[in-house]
């Protein structure tokens, strides 16, 4: 046995007990006569104590062999502490240490293995096995595990069945690139890693499988972000003899209960927003409701005033900041180089301050009166102690640099507080979207996705008016969540793929399977996929999931611990039938 008890669970009552540990040494420090070692594991950390009046000579001389990171072994007797912490729950005592064997050393860590580490992002992810011992990642991955149970025992309460699919799949035309596979045992022929499970979830409906979920592993060859990875995990679920109003409230019932399981914390509003309405208040499909600062659309009381600046542009919207009039010209130059920036692409910021004795002062005051202003006022909700800022150009170009613009004052005020959650609903986006580049039109979620029956006759007519049965459910800024009710019937799948550009012979080449099984009574269903590395970071006050990932690659897709992706040699490329550009 290598341990009785962990280092993390021992207190007053163990005093007089004879125990075993085992774990890493953390510190040392020894006064020569004596030396105290905290030692280390998963659950927390134990000080051990030798001194020459208590123990022998060898043992000393051991002790003092000990350096840090070496895995160790220790017999000895619970002791109360003199100088106890009250900052760790093994604060009150340490043990006596009789007997310690060095299971393993350990040469010098390339940065210190403490909650405030000296080593960079890089290095740590070199090291990332070296970077797991610490507090703040181990605790993470901890936390990681936790919301993974309470989501399955959540869905398994509801009667929800796990199912596994493959994840040698074929490729597809939609969406993201495909990460490829190539078949040693088929030449030429290659397999496709999945982007979700989406295809196999409808079919398990059709198999009458009813209520469906997982949580997978999905991959997409895309650009990288702080929160997105080349493979990802997502909470998949499928449903079936439901409409959107069923998979509303069962998964709102699942964040309630994340939410209250995993933060303590109670949220009964799930408020719920039209795309238009989102993208008409916020700029974006996905916004923050922690805080206010809606949009305000001002082209009836700022243009037609002389202002060539906003008359000539098709849309003049602003918000109000709240307590922003204190800003001093300086702060407000910080905001209009913002916004300029490339990443932005905006020309510029108008600015107004409501001053607190209730005057008006702006950055165009040449072209408008005060009570010109106090319009403005009125349109953005603006109380005196607000500052307007005003954008102006392509409507949609001009809502999303405003979006931005908003988000970061949200940050920048404090306003987006990571110990508060406000989900919302998204509903009825645009079922197709237009490509500029191929000139037709493309599904905005995936070609299975089913429009609102009303507005099927306008496939024909106005597609991009189309709204879709689709859903997103959004937290704190965050798309978490989304999905839709899904064509489950051959006719209406067919004429989707027409209207997508699909020959007759590409839809039964790469969705012939999925045709031929709705011939087989397919059920009417639906379902969502919430981005579970997301959620994760989210419920842990975070926004960027690295940390929340075991295992994670850099922004440039490679995993630099191991160091791939890598090159195969001759005899591997010949065997899958490759050869290599010269």
């Amino acid at each position: 046995m290598y341990r009785s008890h962990t280092c993390g669970e021992l207190n007053a009552s163990h005093i007089g007990k004879k125990v075993t540990l085992a774990g890493w040494v953390q510190k040392i420090r020894n006064k020569g006569f004596m030396i105290w070692v905290d030692v280390r594991d998963r659950y927390g950390v134990t000080q051990l104590i030798f001194d020459e009046e208590r123990s022998a000579r060898e043992l000393m001389e051991k002790a003092g062999n000990l350096a840090r990171e070496f895995v160790i072994q220790i017999e000895g007797e619970v002791i109360e502490r003199e100088s106890k912490n009250p900052n760790m729950p093994t604060g009150d005592i340490e043990v006596l240490v009789q007997e310690l064997q060095i299971l393993n050393p350990s040469i010098t860590p390339p940065f210190t293995i403490e909650d405030a580490t000296d080593g960079g992002e890089d290095l740590r992810m070199k090291f990332r096995y070296l970077d797991i011992r610490r507090n703040p990642v181990k605790n993470k991955l901890v936390f990681r595990h936790k919301v993974a149970m309470q989501v399955r025992n959540y869905l398994s309460q509801k009667g929800f069945i796990e199912v596994e699919t493959p994840y040698l799949i074929k490729s597809t035309p939609e969406g993201a690139r495909d990460f490829v596979v190539p078949s040693r045992m088929n030449e030429g022929q290659f397999y496709a890693l999945p982007q979700s499970p989406q295809t196999f979830k409808q079919l398990l409906m059709v198999g009458g499988m009813d209520k469906y979920f997982q949580i997978v592993k999905c991959f997409r060859d895309e650009d990288l972000r702080a929160d997105r990875q080349p493979e990802f995990t997502q909470i998949d679920c499928e449903m079936a003899f439901v409409e959107q109003e069923d998979i509303l409230n069962i998964f709102e019932g699942l964040t309630r209960h994340l939410l209250k399981e995993i933060k303590g914390m109670e949220v009964e509003k799930f408020p719920r927003m039209t795309y238009a309405e989102a993208m008409q208040k916020y700029g974006n499909d996905k916004p923050d409701i922690r805080f206010g600062m809606e949009f305000a659309d001002l082209n009836e009381v700022a243009q037609n005033k002389g202002f060539r600046v906003f008359d000539e542009q098709e849309l003049v919207v602003g918000i109000a900041v709240p307590g922003a009039a204190s800003f001093t010209r300086k702060e407000i130059d910080k905001l209009i180089e913002w916004v300029k920036r490339p990443q932005i692409g905006a020309n510029g910021l108008v600015w107004a301050k409501y001053n607190e004795d209730g005057t008006l002062k702006s950055s165009v005051d040449k072209f408008y009166s005060e009570e010109n202003l106090k319009e403005w006022a009125d349109k953005t909700g603006a109380k005196a102690g607000d500052l307007i800022l005003v954008m102006a150009g392509d409507a949609e170009k001009t809502r999303t640099q405003l979006s931005a613009l908003r988000m970061y004052l949200g940050n920048e005020l404090g306003l987006r507080k990571a110990d508060e959650f406000a989900p919302l609903w998204v509903l009825d986006f645009p079922l197709l979207e237009w490509d500029e580049e191929t000139k037709r039109y493309h599904a905005m979620h995936h070609p299975f996705t089913s429009p609102k029956k009303e507005d099927i006759p306008l496939l024909e007519t106005n597609p991009g008016e189309v709204r879709a049965n689709a859903y997103d459910l959004v937290l704190n800024g965050n798309e978490i969540g989304g999905g839709s009710i899904r064509i489950h019937d051959k006719e209406t799948q067919s004429k989707m793929f027409d209207f997508l550009g699909f020959t007759h012979e590409e839809a039964k080449e790469q969705f012939g399977f999925l045709m031929d099984a709705f011939q087989y009574g397919a059920p009417p269903h639906g379902g969502i996929a919430f981005g579970f590395d997301r959620l994760v970071a989210i419920l842990g006050g975070q926004e960027s999931i690295r940390d929340f990932i075991a295992f994670p690659k850099n922004n440039a897709g490679r995993d630099v611990m191991i160091d791939a992706p890598a090159k195969l040699d001759e005899q591997q490329l010949d065997e899958l039938h490759l050869k290599l550009k010269l």
